[in-house]
């Protein structure tokens, strides 16, 4: 056989995989003994020449560029850590990027059904399977995507063009200070004005207040608006917070409301007895977006969109007719993706959720989860304990808000996040600095969370 220069086979395939393996089981086994961030000399590594290298007209040796790698990776935020409880942490699973490896060497095209009916099958039933864990019906629908951003665009879009006419641009959405900021955006790229995105009061558990929408729906429609949609929060960014999402159904209902539930952060909970019945209600939307990413461990890039009534979606984003360069393809009786979302070329993303959630089960996942809340939960007893300490809330799901009672909440949190232990993020609530301690990483463990403690109560008591 002819050796050709881009296609490794046999042996040469075989050592390629074989240290690239290596290479990660190194990785993997020694994540708890790394710094979970560094961000010393960041310009130092930027201008080093092994990053600045262009390709060269000859290749290198494999050993050379994992070499390129582990300098890449040797400053900044470390996802993959247990001590990772900033922002809503998205730790990746291995079996997942195994997955991505089968994948990415098949390379068939999901965008259609008919090239690929069989891999398009396998994502439609990770989908189908989600539709049933919110108790969604037949009707249902939806879409895998790159994230939260692009679902959320995704619904909005699909709200709009199944309430509003043509003429939109009186259509206004309702959110709260705590709704993801992608919420806005995605109004923005729909293509309103930065004012039809209306903010409704919280109450002080910092969920919506279903009085005060009222309130300002009414405004609204007597000054010639149309409302249209209603954004809940099921598991908000900030603090984990979960809007009175039965209440808000029946309002949306009454209102004639499109229902969006956000639950990128916090919808997988709905695996664990707990989360079930603290997003009661969740069941009743008309969209609800997920992140695989997130309370599912899978690679970044992994996120969901759910739609009551799938043709709803169809609608939405089917284009005009079908390019001719298409005349060849046929129907195989299964979703096309692409008629489904903004994308048309798309990577595999179904096998890396189908995979994982087969060679795992279901149960390993609901431990999972359970594990977090329990430990969002042991945080939140040791830091309430602590009188120097603020926590004002206790947590809806797996993220605890705290603040120094008086003293630098954000020095605080510096001083926590130099010893590399563990990396906490904050946010401003009202006219506080927030710090937050986020559970979600697969591999964090109760030794890691008490670490986590025991650094915000010793600088806690430097401080105060």
């Amino acid at each position: 056989m002819e050796k050709r220069l881009l296609e490794p086979v046999g042996a040469d395939l075989r050592a390629l995989l074989d240290r690239v393996a290596d290479w990660v089981v190194g990785y993997v086994d020694g994540l708890r003994h790394r710094p979970v961030s560094d961000f010393t000399d960041v310009p130092a590594l930027l201008a080093r020449s092994d990053l600045r290298r262009p390709p060269g007209d000859a290749g290198r040796p494999l050993d050379d560029l994992l070499s390129t790698v582990d300098l890449a990776v040797s400053k900044g935020l470390n996802p993959s850590h247990p001590g990772h409880l900033g922002f809503i942490p998205g730790s990746g699973l291995v079996s997942a990027a195994i997955a991505d490896l089968v994948a990415d060497v098949l390379n068939q095209y999901t965008g259609l059904a008919f090239p690929a009916p069989g891999m398009v099958a396998l994502e439609t039933t990770v989908l189908r399977w989600q539709g049933d864990l919110f108790g969604l019906p037949a009707t249902a629908a939806g879409i895998l995507t790159t994230g939260g951003s692009l679902a959320t665009l995704s619904a909005v879009v699909t709200a709009r063009e199944t309430r509003l006419p043509a003429d939109f641009l009186a259509g206004t959405l309702y959110v709260t200070s705590e709704t993801h900021q992608c919420v806005a955006k995605a109004a923005r790229l729909a293509g309103f004005p930065a004012d039809a995105v209306r903010v409704v009061p919280v109450d002080d558990q910092l969920r919506m207040d279903p009085d005060a929408l009222r309130a300002v729906l009414a405004t609204d429609r007597a000054a010639g608006l149309r409302p249209f949609l209603l954004v809940a929060n099921a598991g908000s960014t900030n603090t984990g917070t979960i809007d009175p999402l039965t209440t808000l159904a029946d309002l949306a209902a009454a209102e004639d409301l499109w229902l969006h539930v956000d639950a990128a952060y916090g919808g997988f909970f709905q695996l664990t007895d707990r989360g079930r019945e603290r997003l009661h209600g969740i069941e009743r939307g008309d969209s609800l977006v997920l992140d695989p990413h997130k309370s599912l461990f899978l690679p970044f890039g992994t996120g969901s969109l759910l739609v009551r009534d799938g043709d709803l979606l169809r609608r939405a984003h089917s284009g005009a007719d079908d390019g001719h360069y298409l005349q060849d393809i046929r129907d195989v009786s299964l979703p096309d993706f692409a008629a489904y979302g903004p994308e048309l070329t798309r990577d595999n993303r179904g096998l890396r959720m189908w995979l994982p959630l087969h060679l795992h089960g279901v149960d390993a996942f609901r431990a999972a989860l359970d594990e977090k809340l329990d430990l969002a939960g042991h945080v939140y007893a040791e830091l309430s304990a602590d009188p120097l300490l603020v926590v004002p809330r206790a947590p809806s799901l797996s993220t605890v808000a705290f603040r120094l009672r008086a003293g630098d909440t954000a020095e605080l949190m510096r001083r926590v996040n130099t010893e590399a232990e563990v990396f906490l993020s904050s946010t401003r609530i009202g006219d506080h600095h927030i710090g937050r301690v986020c559970v979600l990483n697969h591999r964090t463990d109760r030794d890691r969370v008490d670490r986590a403690v025991s650094a915000i109560r010793r600088h806690a008591r430097a401080l105060s």
